[in-house]
């Protein structure tokens, strides 16, 4: 018996749509919901006078009339021979605000449809409400953050986040496999703290940051790229090619809706949500030649900065947890460019001579992005940022003061050497090995060695570090 692809649909055959495209387009909004891409694309080939007779034969369709709406948006113009449509029923949503994240409503009376997509029929990613996402969402992560930053001292939090800015620096460059000179990394972190700054995306703001986050000056870039670019693994030629983002008129184009989506967030989008959409819908454009990866991630805190959810200054180790968890951000990004890798042909002529042929009709892809997996993503790994890395942090540094506190009472040691020994004991579970201890007994006498140790040890467990222990 033949295997049926996942996700598909059995329909009896008394119900199954003709072979022409309209009746095919009319199935899939009633029973497969609003994928723009496959809607889009058969609309451009669908005779207008089809859509018309279909329009007059049920005028207040549902159906008919989001068809109709999409057409006219479309194609910018009206259907010919419709002349005053008079719709008489109720207004009714394009995306059902149950099943996808919506945004603003538009509304077009013409038609009595609310177009509330994320964009326009330009530019308008799609995500799906699903059980997991509806989830994550309602765990409200922003609002735990907030919870989270308020709830301990303001020293603390300064130490907190100084460790926090400094490890989103070393693991955004980790996850593009590259290590930072403390140059790299200074800029960096400057350039994350710029994500409060209260100011719109634009172009001329996006070269800034592209210069500010690359260091070889060949790569600066001073517009959006002019010329095809490409990811690659490391094998020769077209097989190598795993992705190919859109060709530079319409990426130029669809920067254009992604800074105006970015800058203007509807109220009842989940601000999580929005800095997913604008994360992942970047580096799938990618505007740049090199460096769109870092300014991805960058772009989460840009848009968590401007939705002033968020304490001052405060920044969600999101890549800490993206690295640690890169074989599922690796299926996220697949979750699209896998498909996408199929719409062009790729030719290689030796060198790095490409050339590049798109299938007919390839733009609906990157028009209508579906970032769903990649809007799962994004608020699992905030939520990781602030339960597993923050949190842990946070526990650490309490650690460290006590046993600091406890041991300074008793000896008398380099504030270097006791930092590094309270570090490394605890990184090995609480046990100090035995090339750490031959490398110390040279500057820290052994007595005080165990007691570190075993401070360090009682302190992971909960236990008291002496009698006299006043935690």
């Amino acid at each position: 018996m033949e295997r049926l692809p996942e996700g598909a649909l059995l329909v009896p055959p008394k119900l199954a749509p003709a072979e022409e495209l309209l009746p095919h387009a009319l199935f899939a909004i009633k029973h497969e919901g609003v994928r723009l891409d496959l809607l889009v694309a058969a609309l451009r080939r669908i005779p207008p006078e089809q859509l018309v007779e279909l329009v007059r034969s049920a005028p207040n369709g549902v159906y008919a009339r989001k068809l109709g709406h999409l057409w006219e948006g479309l194609h910018r113009q009206r259907l010919p021979g419709l002349g005053d449509l008079a719709v008489a029923a109720a207004y009714v949503p394009l995306f059902d605000p149950d099943h996808y994240i919506v945004g603003t409503s538009q509304r077009d009376p013409r038609w009595r449809v609310e177009f509330n997509g994320l964009g326009d029929l330009s530019f308008c990613p799609l995500v799906r409400k699903t059980p997991e996402l509806k989830h994550l969402m309602k765990k409200d992560i922003l609002g735990q953050t907030q919870a989270f930053a308020e709830a301990i001292d303001d020293a603390m939090l300064e130490r907190a986040l100084s460790w926090a800015y400094l490890s989103e620096t070393e693991g955004s460059f980790a996850i593009e496999g590259e290590t930072p000179s403390h140059g790299k990394a200074l800029m960096f972190a400057a350039l994350l703290k710029r994500a409060h700054e209260q100011q719109p995306l634009t172009e001329d703001l996006l070269i800034e940051l592209q210069n500010a986050a690359i260091a070889n000056p060949y790569d600066k870039a001073v517009q959006f790229r002019t010329e095809q670019n490409r990811l690659q693994k490391d094998m020769r030629g077209a097989a190598g090619v795993t992705y190919v983002p859109p060709w530079p008129e319409l990426a130029v184009e669809l920067m254009d809706k992604l800074m105006d989506l970015a800058n203007h967030r509807s109220q009842q989008l989940d601000p999580m949500v929005h800095a997913a959409v604008v994360s992942f819908a970047f580096v799938f454009i990618h505007p740049f030649m090199d460096g769109n990866g870092r300014l991805s991630r960058f772009l989460l805190h840009h848009c968590l900065g401007q939705s002033g959810r968020l304490p001052p200054q405060f920044l969600l180790p999101v890549s800490v947890a993206m690295k640690k968890h890169e074989a599922q951000y690796l299926q996220a990004l697949t979750s699209f460019s896998k498909p996408a890798r199929q719409l062009c042909r790729v030719t290689w002529a030796g060198d790095e001579h490409y050339s590049y042929e798109w299938a007919d009709g390839a733009d609906v892809w990157f028009r209508y992005m579906d970032l769903t997996r990649c809007a799962e993503f994004a608020l699992e790994m905030a939520e990781a940022a602030l339960d597993t890395h923050l949190r842990q942090e946070v526990d650490f540094l309490g650690l460290f003061d006590r046993v600091a506190r406890y041991i300074n009472d008793r000896h008398d040691l380099r504030s270097s050497d006791l930092t590094t020994l309270i570090v490394t004991i605890f990184q090995n579970g609480g046990k100090l090995s035995n090339n750490r201890r031959k490398r110390f007994a040279e500057r820290v006498p052994e007595p005080a060695l165990d007691d570190i140790e075993k401070a360090v040890s009682y302190a992971m467990q909960g236990l008291p570090l002496s009698e006299q222990d006043e935690d």
